[in-house]
């Protein structure tokens, strides 16, 4: 029997369309929750993201759409 991953935290995520259309697209590829794609794309990030693409995304984000602040503080990538 396959052993199940505990998923012990939980928060609240707002996507795009199109990100939420890729993540129904995953789970009807993989049959994975969203959760668990999640999980996957995250704790697996480094296995198959290139890290100078991955920064370039970051970098294009915000400057196209600024980093938001959260608990009055700004974030966003150190150089």
């Amino acid at each position: 029997m396959a052993k199940r991953l505990p998923l012990p935290k939980r928060f609240n995520a707002a996507l795009t369309e199109e990100a939420y259309a890729t993540l129904r697209d995953l789970n009807a590829e993989h049959g994975l929750s969203n959760n668990y794609l999640l999980t996957v794309l995250l704790e697996r990030l480094d296995d198959y993201a290139d890290k100078a693409k991955l920064a370039a995304a970051f970098d294009g984000f915000i400057a196209e759409y600024g980093a938001p602040a959260a608990n009055g503080a700004a974030h966003g990538r150190k150089s």
